[in-house]
């Protein structure tokens, strides 16, 4: 009986007690739904992958416009200058590489090694990227050029195209050694890249060509990048001449 009045006594805290306790049960338990219902929806999203959104810029001043996800893109328009560009310039380029190729049997020549190692792997990559964008377009890889009947080391059709060393130039290259190739190769380049130049003046002075995103961006990459290795072909020229005197 001793224990009773502080049971009695007690009855007060132990019912605080016992609210606390529910009270943080119910805390517990709401934070646990609520989690239970973020990954439910965080996997719902998860497994629903959002549907793309397409949207046309509107002409300047105006509104953009969301299209269907549907909408698929479609080609800009091609004129028959943009395709006989690339197809020349594929011919053009692989001339050039085949420059390149002599280089390792026909010269020691650290500086020409250099040179022809980035001419040669920059064109063989930029070949590959015009057969993509013509065979996207459904367009024929060669450029048809008949009455050209004169043929480089790479069985290329000769002509037409500017800057290309004729069949008496190659030949020659390929007879020369040391000190005299690097001189012909270094006038040959400078000589086929000037051709280059003029390939693309020419398809940007033309009426509606050039206006392909990829093909201006390529065409101007080929504009800037062979004007600088004009100059440093000019500079190893002009490196040589005194050397040559001595």
């Amino acid at each position: 009986m001793e224990n009773i009045p502080i049971l009695i006594h007690d009855y007060p805290v132990l019912k605080r007690i016992e609210r606390h306790r529910r009270k943080m049960l119910c805390v517990m338990l709401a934070a646990s739904v609520s989690a239970h219902l973020f990954c439910g929806n965080a996997r719902a999203q998860q497994s629903e992958p959002a549907k793309p959104v397409v949207v046309q810029p509107g002409a300047p001043g105006m509104p953009s416009r969301t299209l269907p996800s549907s909408t698929k893109a479609t080609l800009p328009p091609l004129s028959k200058a943009d395709v006989e560009f690339m197809q020349g310039m594929i011919m053009h380029h692989s001339q050039a590489v085949d420059m390149t190729a002599l280089i390792a049997s026909h010269t020691d020549n650290k500086d020409v090694r250099l040179l022809g190692a980035r001419i040669s792997h920059s064109q063989s990559d930029e070949i590959k990227f015009m057969q993509r964008w013509l065979a996207a377009r459904g367009e024929p890889i060669s450029l048809a050029m008949p009455g050209m009947p004169d043929m480089d080391m790479s069985g290329h059709a000769m002509g037409l195209m500017p800057g290309m060393l004729t069949p008496e130039q190659m030949e020659a290259l390929r007879k020369a050694k040391g000190a005299e190739f690097d001189h012909l190769f270094l006038t040959g380049m400078i000589q086929h890249h000037g051709g280059a130049l003029t390939m693309v003046r020419g398809l940007f002075d033309t009426a509606g060509a050039g206006q392909d995103a990829e093909l201006f961006n390529f065409a101007t990459d080929v504009d800037s990048g062979q004007r600088a290795e004009i100059r440093i072909m000019q500079t190893m020229l002009e490196k040589k001449l005194p050397e040559e005197k001595r």
